[in-house]
């Protein structure tokens, strides 16, 4: 037999998008009879039961704004038994029946603990500019931050064409180049730099080299920060080559801005289908888009490292050059 539920939790990471998610859940709720909070920085206010009730007002004008509006934290405690017991006190206290966490690997990693050790009920939301979660094929920000870059990229490629020069363009990307492969083949850029290949800085500059010799004066090399420092790739073009470069760092730029209509589409599809799950008592479970169709995935499938399969897109970056 189903719980009936009445009230439900919301916490957050960062990105864009993620509001619109919020919204939707909660407007969800409401059009079901379900009380909403909100959880605010994530898990250490869970542990702290920092709470805030929301309702179908209090999420009007939102849709379009970046980050969250319940802030976020990192929260190293929460990883101690201490820590995920007093979130566990949190959620008796406020009589939360379920949990909608929306965000990336970690956030996820911890709506699963909660749901294995803990019998939580917990749905999780894709929410990561770096669209690394395992079994999903868009996250919610994703589509975002790559136009973020790309529109700075755009920009630098006008510098870099007037000015014949080199430029290293750093994006983020701990672990994943998923960032550094869209932007360079959307942008036309020469090279990318990405952690799941390895990289060939003496390749890279004798192609410049090369491309010099031949008439070419301006490059785009594109990295992930995970991978290796702009500067530092910099340096070694040009003690390898000779010529000039210059270093960009785009940073905290690309988790925000206001989300893409894709973004806030897919947050709207996303927050949605979460509430639908916690009311079929389907939790435990990611939400996705299989074939452009609403479906869910295991917690502890969505929380295993992704393969991302950067061959194609490199090949096609480097044909085009």
């Amino acid at each position: 037999m189903k719980k009936k539920i009445k009230k439900i939790g919301i916490l957050t990471r960062d990105c864009a998008g993620i509001n619109a998610a919020i919204r939707a859940v909660v407007r969800s709720a409401y059009s079901s009879g379900i009380k909403t909070i909100g959880i605010i920085r994530g898990y250490e206010g869970l542990m702290e039961n920092n709470t805030i009730e929301l309702n179908s007002r209090s999420v009007s004008g939102i849709i379009n704004r970046g980050g969250t509006i319940l802030k976020t934290a990192r929260a190293k405690k929460f990883h101690s038994k201490e820590g995920q017991k007093k979130a566990i006190e949190t959620i008796k206290t406020n009589q939360i029946d379920a949990l909608v966490v929306i965000g990336g690997n970690g956030s996820l990693t911890g709506a699963s603990i909660l749901s294995s050790k803990y019998s939580v009920s917990v749905v999780g939301v894709p929410a990561t500019i770096d669209n690394d979660i395992n079994g999903v094929a868009m996250s919610i920000g994703a589509d975002t931050s790559v136009n973020v870059a790309l529109d700075a990229l755009d920009k630098i490629r006008d510098t870099a064409t007037s000015l014949e020069r080199i430029f290293v363009v750093e994006v983020m990307g701990r672990d994943c180049g998923y960032i550094a492969l869209r932007v360079g083949l959307a942008g036309g850029c020469e090279d990318v730099i990405v952690p799941e290949k390895k990289i060939n800085i003496k390749e890279i500059s004798k192609e410049i080299s090369e491309g010099s010799i031949k008439g070419k004066m301006s490059w785009i090399v594109v990295v992930s920060e995970g991978k290796a420092k702009a500067a530092d790739v910099g340096k070694k073009i040009t003690k390898i080559t000779g010529l000039e470069t210059r270093e960009v760092v785009l940073g905290h730029i690309q988790r925000g801005g206001r989300p893409t209509a894709y973004d806030r589409m897919l947050a709207a599809r996303y927050g949605y289908y979460a509430l639908e799950l916690i009311k079929k008592g389907q939790t435990g479970r990611c939400v996705t888009l299989r074939n452009d169709k609403l479906s869910a995935i295991p917690l502890s499938k969505a929380i295993k490292k992704k393969d991302i399969r950067v061959g194609d897109y490199y090949k096609l970056i480097k044909l085009l050059t």
